[in-house]
């Protein structure tokens, strides 16, 4: 349920809590003044303020108020005129604001926190455990519609160097500017991570043959202009294309972490290809 409502437009979400909102005052209304409801009424403040957000919740702050005071009118436990109705309409509407603000400012310290545990704090790309779970989700999309997908691993080759001879301070900067470079270079659709030290990784989804050595081609390109120009590294690249990928991602993630591998022992500086599933 909470997944669905996640998925669900935002103005669909609101409708919902409107029209949940009635239904606890018509309830409201005929259950009688003996049985205080206002529990209730939280639920539409709640998921507006969750999946929608504060000002939605506010919305349904206001809503379920008004949605009391009709109820209670209705009802005719109180004289219209009658200031108790209206002081006790204004405290729910200010337990309603409340619960709003809370729920909301929940969500999006939740929302940070997660972003911070899939990005990577140097460079502000995805990290590790980002990278993997987006991997993930396309190994399952190449099982059900038979969609291609390339991964690369990219090693910065004698980065040791900078950080003994130029400082660690030059080292964090060169791992920042080869994030940016290889960000710049790669599509919109591409994802690129760091994975750890010197470590980067790509993600091209749909995308095989020409089409993957295009863009490798593009980034290799990139940060031998922006990059090794600037300092004593070259790079080592294992690009595969999984035409149709293994069962489980060490093993996807392994062969491009081989290749990569198999390139700086062999001679650094180069890219090594291979095709998957042909």
């Amino acid at each position: 349920m909470v997944d669905l409502l996640g998925r669900l437009p935002r103005s669909i979400v609101t409708t919902l809590a409107l029209l949940l909102c009635v239904v606890v005052g018509v309830f409201d209304w005929l259950n009688g003044p003996d049985y205080s409801l206002v529990p209730f009424y939280l639920v539409p403040v709640i998921l507006t303020a969750w999946f929608v957000g504060r000002n939605a919740g506010y919305l349904l702050s206001c809503a379920s108020a008004l949605a009391w005071l009709m109820a209670e009118m209705a009802g005719s436990h109180y004289n219209r005129l009658d200031f108790a109705l209206y002081w006790n309409d204004f405290m729910e509407l200010i337990l309603f604001l409340l619960t709003a603000l809370v729920v909301s400012a929940l969500k999006g310290a939740l929302e940070r926190e997660n972003g911070m545990a899939r990005t990577d704090h140097l460079t502000g790309m995805p990290n590790r455990r980002h990278y993997y779970e987006l991997v993930t989700a396309e190994i399952r999309r190449n099982h059900r519609y038979d969609e291609p997908f390339t991964i690369a691993y990219i090693d910065i080759d004698n980065f040791k160097i900078v950080n003994d001879t130029m400082g660690h301070a030059e080292g964090d900067k060169v791992l920042r500017q080869v994030a940016t470079i290889i960000a710049a270079a790669i599509r919109e659709t591409d994802t690129v991570a760091r994975l750890g030290g010197d470590e980067f990784a790509l993600l091209l989804p749909e995308t095989a043959g020409e089409s993957a050595l295009t863009v490798a081609a593009k980034v290799r390109q990139q940060l031998k202009n922006d990059v090794e120009n600037h300092w004593p590294v070259t790079f080592s690249v294992g690009l595969v294309t999984y035409l149709k990928s293994p069962a489980t991602i060490d093993e996807v993630i392994g062969r491009a972490d081989r290749l990569m591998y198999e390139v700086k022992e062999e001679s650094k500086d180069a890219l090594r290809w291979e095709v998957v599933g042909e």
